[in-house]
Order: structure tokens, then C-alpha cells, then sequence
């Protein structure tokens, strides 16, 4: 590959930058930011990649276009590359949800110009390119959405390109996608932030300071919320009807939870406890988390 151009240079941006300049994916990297916070973090960790003024300086003769980005800014930035962009010039993105964006790319970019959405199933709840790492995308799944009209050539580019990244690739289309991640990741991610809402609001309350007195749990949960704001309410919305549905079956299994714990159903609850841990076998067994107690903190 001559040229890549990377849209947003934050965690992942920043950690594709790493990866593709180690591994000389790319003979050229361009890199379009419209945070002058963040370009003067690229230039002070001397990233190895081109900080463009423009996004025609970073498209014009492009092999791949990547798009790390919120959800929300898809629709302006397609607009501002249509107007240069190549048929030859593949475009992708990193975005955790599908069907909505799906219908945006469709409805305004322009005609002849393929964008095969992407899904690198890694991050963490920092941001910004100082916290980006060269193996961020080691041995992850990467999604690849795939339609009767993708083009079998360009999806083997960009499958050759997220294998050369280091990634582990399988294909879905958008409705599958976006029904998986509403529940193992959206859900997770909307349960913290609540979970950790409910604390401050016991809180005050109770007018207890129970923050100091964090256990395990809440800390846990209080590291998930701590992602970025504006990303995942893009994500939310963007699969507003497969989160809502995944909150109607927490919600019945919460409620659930709470007949056995007023009940004192012993049998039940446990039974509850015992198929739930399984869970976290598996996870380990499909090496998706590492076998420590506490996540292998010291």
C-alpha cells in the first residue's frame, strides 16, 4: 500500500498509526485532526505520520481512507471528501455500531466509492493519542461487514490490511453486528454508567462519602464509565433499538434477582450464580481475557 490517510488521531488512530509505520504497511501515513489539543500531542510524541491541514491533502490519491472518528461525525466528514475522492480509494471506519451509520454512507457518499465498514474489537477507556499502543489491535477480532454489493476485491484488501494490523478477521452483515455488541459490549457499557450514576445518587442521598469506600465492584464498573462520553452516546443512539432490547431483558432479570433476594430463594438464586460463572470460563477458554485473579493487577 502507497498511502494511508487516518481520520481522528486519538486511542486507535493513534495506535494504527504505531502499528502500520512498525510494520510497514503503508509507505506513506497521513494522519487529518481537527483537535489542536491532540495534533500537539502527535507532534510532541513525533508520531510517525504526515498531520495534514486538510482533508483533500490526505485523500487525493489514497489507497485506504480509515475513519476513527464519533458516529455523529461521519455525515459531515463524507460530504468533505466527496468532493475529491477517488473510486480507486477504499474507505473504512472503526465504529462500534453499524446499521444507522450504515444508512448514512449509503445516503451521501458519493456513487462509485466503496466504504466497508470496519469493527477492531479492542480500546479502553482512556483517550487521546498519548495512551495509543503498537499492539493494541494484537490478536483481536476485527469485524468486517460484509453486503451483497461489497466488492470481493476490496473486502480482500481490507481483510489482507486488518490480518497485516494483527487482527483476527470474521465477516457479518450490519444486523447481526449490532444485535452481538448490543449485548456484549453496549449493554456493559450503559449498565456502568448507570451503576456508577446510582452510587453518586445514594450519595447524596444518604449523604454518606461512600465513593472512598469503593469495593472491587464498584471500581470496576467505575473504569468502563469512564470511556468517552461523546463516543459511546453515538453508539447508543446509533443502535438505539438493539440496546433498548437488551435493556428489557436486564431489566427482566434484574427484577428477577430481586424475587429471589426477597423471597430468600436459595435454590434459585443460586442456580442463577453457578450458570453465570460459567461465563467467565469461556471467556478464558477463547483466550479473550487472561486467567489472574483481579484482571492480573498487582
Amino acid at each position: 500500500m502507497k498511502k494511508v490517510l487516518i481520520i481522528g488521531c486519538g486511542l486507535l488512530g493513534s495506535s494504527l498509526v504505531r502499528r502500520i509505520s512498525r510494520y510497514k504497511i503503508a509507505k506513506k501515513i497521513f494522519i487529518y485532526e481537527k483537535s489542536k489539543s491532540n495534533i500537539s500531542k502527535i507532534r510532541r510524541l513525533k508520531l510517525p505520520g504526515i498531520v495534514v491541514n486538510s482533508l483533500e491533502d490526505g485523500v487525493v490519491n489514497s489507497d485506504l481512507v480509515i475513519l476513527c472518528t464519533p458516529i455523529s461525525e461521519y455525515k459531515k466528514l463524507i460530504i468533505k471528501i466527496n468532493k475529491f475522492i477517488s473510486s480507486k480509494t477504499i474507505i473504512t471506519d472503526i465504529g462500534s455500531s453499524k446499521i444507522e451509520s450504515s444508512k448514512i454512507i449509503k445516503k451521501f457518499l458519493k456513487k462509485g466509492v466503496q466504504w466497508i465498514q470496519s469493527h477492531p474489537i479492542t480500546g479502553s477507556e482512556v483517550s487521546g493519542p498519548e495512551h495509543g499502543k503498537e499492539n493494541m489491535f494484537k490478536d483481536k477480532w476485527c469485524v468486517l461487514i460484509k453486503d451483497k454489493k461489497t466488492n470481493s476485491k476490496n473486502l480482500k484488501f481490507l481483510n489482507s490490511f486488518w490480518k497485516k494490523v494483527g487482527s483476527k478477521t470474521i465477516m457479518m452483515n450490519v444486523e447481526k453486528h449490532d444485535k452481538i455488541f448490543s449485548i456484549t459490549s453496549h449493554l456493559p457499557h450503559l449498565i456502568a454508567y448507570n451503576l456508577v450514576k446510582s452510587a453518586q445518587d445514594f450519595e447524596k442521598i444518604q449523604k454518606y462519602d461512600l465513593i472512598k469506600y469503593s469495593a472491587g465492584g464498584l471500581r470496576d464498573f467505575s473504569r468502563i464509565a469512564a470511556s468517552n462520553e461523546i463516543m459511546w452516546r453515538d453508539i447508543f443512539f446509533d443502535n438505539k433499538v438493539n440496546v433498548s432490547k437488551a435493556v428489557d431483558i436486564f431489566i427482566k432479570n434484574l427484577n428477577s434477582f430481586k424475587k429471589d433476594i426477597n423471597s430468600k430463594n436459595s435454590k434459585s438464586i443460586i442456580k442463577k450464580l453457578i450458570q453465570t460463572k460459567k461465563v467467565r470460563s469461556k471467556i478464558l477458554k477463547l483466550k479473550q481475557d487472561i486467567n489472574k485473579p483481579d484482571f492480573g493487577r498487582n
